[in-house]
């Protein structure tokens, strides 16, 4: 059984900033055991990272922010925490990149 894709959105807002989501549910638990869900969400302005969650394999869950994109752990709970920390995470740090 292949991984299924649930969802892959990407908006272009007015400001030029874009916003894409893209989340796969796996067969079984990803390598960590932690949970069954592959992810990247990506927010970023000019070519440059504004915010980015992903689990790659062999790091876990973690979040890159700013154009420096300095790496962070992320506490993987639920996918709608997931997705609501990526919108807050938007909202508070796109004026620091303009």
């Amino acid at each position: 059984m292949k991984a299924h894709l649930l969802l892959d959105t990407k908006t272009v807002l007015s400001d030029g900033r874009i916003i894409q989501r893209r989340i796969w549910q796996l067969p079984k638990s990803n390598d960590d055991g932690v949970h069954r869900f592959k992810y990247r969400l990506y927010c970023g302005l000019n070519g440059q990272t504004i915010v980015r969650y992903d689990n790659e394999k062999g790091k876990g869950d973690h979040r890159h922010v700013g154009p420096a994109e300095t790496e962070f752990p992320y506490l993987f709970e639920s996918l709608a925490k997931l997705l609501a920390d990526f919108a807050n995470d938007i909202e508070m740090l796109s004026g620091a990149i303009e």
